[in-house]
C-alpha cells in the first residue's frame, strides 16, 4: 500500500490543523493502536466503553497487561490465539482476521473477577514512509450478546421440552386446588362476564340459583347498578387488581327472595388469554356477614367509653409527633448537605464575608493544597500568589455582582511546597454566590477541578498530529473535510478504496461530483445543518453508482473559527454487514416470535396429540411384532421348497451357469429376507426393552468381552483396537443394551475400514456432572455432510461392498434417546469417523 502523501495533501493538512486524535478517538468502531512491542498508543472512546477501561489508565501499557486470560477459563488461553494473530501480521504485514473468539475482560467494580465476552477481531498494520511497519490497528467487535443469545436459544429449546411436560402436571395441580379451595371461586369469560367454572364453595354463596354459562348480571340481575358492577367492569378495562374488604353487597341466595345485606372479602383479579390480552375475571370470595355483625355490636358496646380517651391521646400523639418529624428533617438536611460536601467527587469550599474567609473546605480541595493551612484564613493570606491573577478579580465580580462565573481551564501559577517556585497549573471551576436570610450576598461557594493533566495531554496529542495523520490514513474509515462551498480540502487513503481517485485528486472536487446524484440527495439536507454549525450523526443509505451501494453511518463536526463555520469534518464508516445482521435478526425475532405464538395455540391439543401418539407407537409395535412373526412361517415354507426343487432338478440343469446364478440370488434373497425379520424383531425389542432396569456395570471389562467377540473380524482386517476408559470404570446403565451400542459402533469400524491403510480404532471415555460420553474413533471411510444426516435412519446404507443391513445404527440411536441421552457423529470423507455417545448421569434423569 503507497502510504506516502502528496506535498498538496500535506499542506492542506497543515494549514487546516486537523484534530486527527480526537477524530480517532471518535470513531464508532472499537479501535486500538499497538506499537510493535505491543504497548496501548491510543484507543477509540467507543473501545473503552466495550472493554470498560480508562484511557489515562490503559495508554503506554503493555495490551497482554491491560487485559490478562482470565484463570477460570480452562479452554485455550484467548492472549495466545490474539498475539498469534499480531504475530503473524507482523511477520507479514498483512492484515489478519479473527474468528469469533471469547477473550474475557477484568470487571472494574468486583477487583479480580471477569466479565464474560466474545469478539470479532481485525489487526493490520500501519507502514511509515520506508515500508516498516508504525503500528498496529486492533479493529474488535462486541458480538458477546448475539453469541449469547445463540446458546441461549439452544438452551431455550431444551428447557421448552421440559416445561410442555410439567404443563400438564400444573393444569391438574391447579383444578384440584381450585375445586378443594377453602374459599369461593369463580371463572367469568369474556366481555360479558360468564360463569365458566366455580367450585363447590362458590355454589353454596348461592344454593338456589343457577349460574353456570350464565352472565354474572343476568344470573344475579340484583348487582346492576351497584358500585361492584363499576368495580368489576374496571378490572376488565384495565387489567387492575381490586381487593374489597367487609364491602356490603346486598344479594339473593335465592332466586325467587329479596336481598339481603351481605358483607364480603373479595379480590378481582382479570384474566389473560395467550396474546396477553384480557379475557376473563378469577373472583376469591368470603362471606364476612356474620363476622361483621358480631364485630360491630361489639365496638357499638365499647364506643362510648373510648371515644374520649382516643381524642386524647391522638391530640398528644399528633404533637409529639410533629416535634420529631421537625427534628428529625432538620438532623438529617443537616448530616446531608454534610455528606454532600464531604463526600463530593469535587472540591468544594465557601469563603464567608467580604474578606473571602474560608469557611469550609472539603478532603478534595485541601489535597490542592496539601502544605497549606486553609481554615480560618482570607482567600489572599491562604493562597497570596493569585492576588493579580483572573481567578482572584473574578471571585470579587461574583461578591459585588451575584453573577455566576465559570471558567473551563483557568491558568493559575501555584507556589510548589518546598521551594515556593512558581508551578502552570490549570483549573475549571465555578464561581457563585451565597445569600443570607435577608437576600444579601454573605459569602461565595466555589467549586474546582484541577485540568493540569488534561491541558498537558492536550498539548502532547497536538505534538504529535504528524503521526495521527498516517494513522488516520490508515483507518478503513472515510475521513474527509469540506470546505462552506461543499469543495473537498482534505481525504485520506480509504476513499480510493470506494471512488476510482486517487486520494489527492478528489482535492478541489464538489461532493456531488464524488458521489453522485443520488448518494448527494440522501446527504443534502445532513450537509446544510452541518454548514450551519449543528454536530450530527446519522445512517443512510448510499447508491454511489450503479452495482455499489453502501449502508453508513456518518459523523459532520462543524470547523467553526471565530463564530463563522468554515466547513465541516466528515466521518464515514460501512455498516452495511451490521443493517443486514440487524435486519436478519430482527426477522428471526419475529419468526421466532411467530413460532411461539403458533407453540401456545398448539400447547392445547399437545396432550391429546401425545396420547394419540403413544396408541400409535403400541400399533406400530404390534404391527411389526406380527409382521415378523407371521413372515417367518412363509419363508421357512419356501427356503423348505427350495431344497425339494434342487432335488427334483436334472444334474445336468444344475451345472449350467443361469441356474447356478439363479438359484444363488435365490438364497441370498432368502436370507436377507431373514435377517429382515430379524432386525425388525430386535427393534421391536428395543421399543419394549427400554425401561430395563439399569444396573452396575464394569465398562472396561465389558470392552474387552465385545473386542473378544469380535475376533475374528479383527484378525481378518488386521485392526488395531485401542480402549482406554479407566476414567468411567463403572457405568450405571443396562448392560445388554450397551454391549449392543459398543458392539455396533465397533464393528461397523472395522467393517467401514478405508481399503489403503491399516484400521485403527480407538474407544475412550470421560466423565462429566450431567453425561458419561462414550467416544469410538476410527480412521475409516468416512462420511459426508447429507450422509451424516441420514445415518441413523433404518435400513439406511452408503457402502454396498460389504454386508448390512442398516439397522445398527438405528438401533443405537433408539437405545441412547430412550435412556435420555444423545449421540453425536463428526465424520469426514475419506479421513475417518467419530461417534460421541452421551449417557445420562443417574442424578440427573
Amino acid at each position: 500500500m503507497n502510504n506516502q502523501t502528496s506535498p498538496a495533501v500535506k499542506g492542506t493538512a497543515t494549514e487546516e490543523s486537523l484534530p486527527f486524535r480526537q477524530i480517532f478517538e471518535a470513531q464508532l468502531g472499537s479501535l486500538l493502536i499497538l506499537s510493535p512491542d505491543l504497548r496501548v498508543r491510543a484507543a477509540t472512546d467507543s473501545y473503552l466503553r466495550e472493554t470498560l477501561t480508562v484511557r489515562e489508565e490503559i495508554i503506554g501499557k503493555h495490551v497482554f497487561d491491560v487485559f490478562p486470560d482470565n484463570p477460570e477459563v480452562t479452554e485455550a488461553s484467548s492472549s495466545q490465539s490474539l498475539r498469534a494473530s499480531i504475530e503473524q501480521v507482523l511477520a507479514t504485514g498483512k492484515a489478519q482476521k479473527m474468528e469469533i473468539f471469547r477473550y474475557d475482560i477484568p470487571d472494574p467494580e468486583h477487583e479480580g473477577k471477569f466479565l464474560e465476552r466474545y469478539w470479532h477481531t481485525v489487526n493490520s498494520a500501519v507502514l511509515d514512509d520506508q515500508g516498516n511497519i508504525n503500528c498496529i490497528i486492533h479493529e474488535t467487535f462486541n458480538v458477546t450478546e448475539r453469541e449469547k443469545a445463540r446458546r441461549q436459544l439452544k438452551e431455550s429449546q431444551e428447557r421448552e421440552q421440559k416445561a410442555l411436560a410439567n404443563a400438564e402436571l400444573q393444569r391438574t395441580r391447579l383444578e384440584r386446588l381450585f375445586e378443594q379451595a377453602p374459599a369461593a371461586l369463580a371463572m367469568l369469560e369474556g366481555p360479558d362476564l360468564v360463569f365458566k367454572v366455580f367450585n363447590e364453595s362458590y355454589q353454596q354463596l348461592f344454593p338456589g340459583r343457577k349460574l353456570m354459562n350464565l352472565p354474572l348480571f343476568e344470573a344475579l340481575p340484583e348487582l346492576k347498578g351497584q358500585p361492584v358492577e363499576a368495580i368489576i367492569r374496571h378490572v376488565y378495562d384495565t387489567g387492575e387488581t381490586f381487593e374489597g374488604k367487609e364491602v356490603l353487597i346486598p344479594v339473593a341466595r335465592f332466586a325467587d327472595k329479596e336481598p339481603e345485606d351481605i358483607y364480603w372479602n373479595f379480590i378481582y383479579q382479570a384474566l389473560y388469554d395467550a396474546q396477553g390480552k384480557i379475557n376473563g375475571i378469577l373472583i376469591f370470595a368470603l362471606d364476612m356477614t356474620e363476622m361483621v355483625n358480631s364485630r360491630r355490636q361489639l365496638e357499638k358496646n365499647s364506643e362510648a367509653l373510648q371515644a374520649l380517651n382516643q381524642e386524647l391521646e391522638a391530640r398528644v400523639e399528633r404533637r409529639t409527633k410533629a416535634l420529631q418529624l421537625a427534628q428529625s428533617i432538620a438532623e438529617k438536611q443537616k448530616q446531608r448537605l454534610e455528606r454532600l460536601f464531604t463526600d463530593a467527587p469535587a472540591a468544594i469550599c465557601i469563603l464567608d464575608g467580604p474578606n473571602l474567609v474560608f469557611e469550609l473546605v472539603n478532603p478534595i480541595y485541601q489535597q490542592l493544597f496539601p502544605d497549606r493551612e486553609l481554615l480560618g484564613k482570607s482567600i489572599l493570606e491562604a493562597l497570596p500568589e493569585i492576588e493579580h491573577n483572573d481567578v482572584y478579580r473574578t471571585i470579587r465580580e461574583v461578591y459585588e455582582t451575584g453573577k455566576t462565573h465559570e471558567e473551563e481551564e483557568m491558568h493559575i501559577p501555584i507556589a510548589r511546597p518546598g521551594d515556593g517556585v512558581l508551578e502552570d497549573r490549570y483549573f475549571k471551576y465555578i464561581q457563585q454566590a451565597r445569600y443570607n436570610e435577608h437576600g444579601l450576598i454573605d459569602g461565595i461557594l466555589v467549586l474546582a477541578f484541577e485540568v493540569t493533566e488534561q491541558i498537558e495531554a492536550r498539548r502532547a496529542v497536538e505534538a504529535g498530529a504528524r503521526q495521527l495523520q498516517l494513522i488516520t490514513d490508515s483507518l478503513p474509515v472515510l475521513i474527509g473535510y469540506l470546505d462552506k462551498n461543499e469543495v473537498y480540502r482534505f481525504t485520506n487513503k480509504a476513499y480510493e478504496t470506494w471512488f476510482p481517485l486517487r486520494a489527492e485528486e478528489l482535492i478541489g472536487r464538489s461532493v456531488l461530483e464524488v458521489i453522485g446524484e443520488k448518494a448527494y440527495q440522501n446527504v443534502k439536507g445532513y450537509i446544510e445543518r452541518a454548514l450551519s454549525g449543528e454536530r450530527l450523526d446519522f445512517e443512510a443509505e448510499m447508491p454511489y453508482r450503479l452495482g455499489f451501494k453502501k449502508h453508513i453511518q456518518t459523523s459532520y463536526v462543524p470547523d467553526i473559527r471565530n463564530g463563522v463555520v468554515e466547513g465541516f469534518y466528515t466521518l464515514v464508516t460501512d455498516v452495511t454487514e451490521r443493517v443486514e445482521a440487524r435486519r436478519a435478526l430482527e426477522k428471526s425475532e419475529q419468526e421466532a416470535k411467530a413460532i411461539a405464538e403458533e407453540l401456545a395455540t398448539a400447547n392445547e391439543d399437545l396432550q391429546a396429540t401425545n396420547q394419540q401418539l403413544l396408541h400409535t407407537n403400541s400399533d406400530l409395535d404390534n404391527f411389526i411384532y406380527t409382521a415378523s412373526h407371521d413372515l417367518r412361517a412363509p419363508i421357512s415354507n419356501i427356503e423348505m421348497l427350495m431344497g425339494e426343487l434342487l432335488l427334483e432338478l436334472p444334474p445336468e440343469s444344475l451345472e449350467l451357469d443361469e441356474v447356478g446364478n439363479i438359484l444363488g440370488m435365490i438364497k441370498g434373497s432368502i436370507e436377507r429376507f431373514k435377517k429382515t425379520i430379524n432386525n425388525l424383531t430386535e427393534i421391536t425389542r428395543l421399543q419394549k426393552d427400554h425401561l430395563s432396569e439399569a444396573k452396575v456395570v464394569n465398562l472396561e471389562e465389558l470392552v474387552k468381552e465385545v473386542i473378544l467377540d469380535l475376533d475374528q473380524s479383527i484378525q481378518k482386517s488386521k485392526a488395531q483396537i485401542k480402549a482406554t476408559v479407566f476414567s468411567c470404570k463403572h457405568v450405571s446403565f443396562s448392560e445388554k443394551n450397551l454391549r449392543s451400542i459398543i458392539y455396533n459402533l465397533l464393528s461397523n469400524a472395522i467393517k467401514y475400514r478405508h481399503p489403503d491403510r491399516t484400521p485403527q480404532v480407538e474407544v475412550s471415555c470421560q466423565q462429566s456432572d450431567e453425561y458419561m460420553v462414550l467416544q469410538v474413533q476410527d480412521n475409516g471411510l468416512g462420511l459426508g455432510e447429507t450422509q451424516q444426516k441420514q445415518m441413523f435412519s433404518m435400513f439406511r446404507r452408503f457402502h454396498d461392498h460389504v454386508e448390512g443391513s442398516g439397522v445398527g445404527l438405528y438401533m443405537v440411536k433408539r437405545i441412547v434417546d430412550n435412556a435420555g441421552g444423545k449421540i453425536e457423529v463428526e465424520s469426514n470423507l475419506g479421513e475417518g469417523t467419530t461417534f460421541k455417545v452421551y449417557l445420562r448421569n443417574p442424578l440427573f434423569r
